[in-house]
């Protein structure tokens, strides 16, 4: 049915593989045409629109057979997407779009149509925004996570591991002192890791207007934690907005207080948790090559300490 169906993959998504994954990157993407054209056919699905894309997934609007839009979703399997699947089956659509297909070899999903065009970074009010976010992020972390799934434990434990090699990359003595600030915080976390199913990148852009609910998560990284470990990407999006209202710490703090007293968690076990993702952040950029610290990671881990995530 699909074979004569031209795919154009976007050159965006083609320049993003080729940059982090190199020669094996270059080559999905040259076998991705292919490969969605024989998931239109083996799902017996009609294109219904222009294609979309994030830094790794190339999402295409189809239509089932039986008239149903839904999206197909193709991205390489690999240690960050292959727990998807899982966490979106536990979930089961509760909170999150509904997977209604799945080819485990490929990687290949079939989900539930969402409003691409309706995010939930278009709604102007940021308490409102990080409210309706916050009640998402409480269902989902609500769910005890499957077997076979990424431990925080394993991840923090890799963390602490790189931190020696990772400090003295950074010239500047105050962003060294914060990095060991970080994994202190994780140190004294680390016995208890949680056990609850976390999305792992619940931010605005994350969430996408729907028809079952108003609201809908997509796009999980899932893994077996502590919900405090949720946090950042919620303090960290739309931060122009934050700067913008002339008092970072203050629009940080309230940010952090409405998630955590949505999600009913101790402020001071959440600050610890999301001074450890300040932390991966600050590793995952020196790998990648950085000296510096983001302004907003630095930002948002000084408003937590100087109040001590005690209030």
């Amino acid at each position: 049915m699909s074979s004569s169906i031209r795919i154009d993959i976007p050159d965006a998504l083609a320049a993003s593989h080729s940059k982090y994954e190199g020669a094996s990157g270059r080559a999905w993407i040259a076998a991705l045409p292919a490969l969605a054209a024989s998931f239109l056919d083996r799902w017996e699905l009609r294109l219904d629109g222009p294609a979309r894309h994030g830094v790794v997934a190339l999402v295409l609007p189809v239509l089932r057979a039986d008239g149903l839009p839904a999206a197909l979703k193709l991205q390489p399997v690999n240690e960050e997407s292959a727990g998807e699947p899982t966490g979106l089956r536990v979930w089961d659509g509760d909170g999150v779009v509904r997977l209604l297909d799945h080819d485990p070899g490929t990687g290949t999903m079939l989900l539930e149509r969402l409003d691409a065009d309706r995010p939930l970074s278009a709604v102007p009010d940021d308490t409102a925004a990080t409210g309706i976010l916050a009640e998402l992020l409480a269902r989902l972390t609500a769910v005890p996570a499957p077997d076979g799934l990424r431990r925080l434990a394993d991840i923090t434990a890799a963390m602490l591991d790189q931190v020696p090699q990772a400090v003295p990359v950074l010239p500047d003595p105050a962003e060294r002192r914060l990095v060991r600030t970080c994994a202190s915080a994780v140190r004294e976390l680390i016995g208890e890791p949680g056990d609850r199913l976390l999305h792992w990148d619940l931010h605005f852009d994350n969430i996408l207007a729907g028809q079952r609910e108003p609201w809908l998560a997509i796009d999980p990284k899932p893994l077996a934690g502590d919900p405090g470990f949720e946090l950042l990407p919620a303090l960290d999006n739309r931060w122009a907005e934050i700067v913008a209202t002339g008092d970072v710490s203050r629009a940080v703090l309230r940010r952090f207080d409405l998630l955590t007293e949505v999600l009913g968690l101790d402020r001071r076990r959440a600050t610890g948790w999301t001074l450890g993702r300040v932390l991966q952040n600050a590793l995952w950029d020196i790998e990648d090559g950085e000296t510096a610290l983001g302004p907003a990671q630095i930002a948002i881990a000084t408003a937590l300490l100087e109040r001590g995530g005690r209030n």
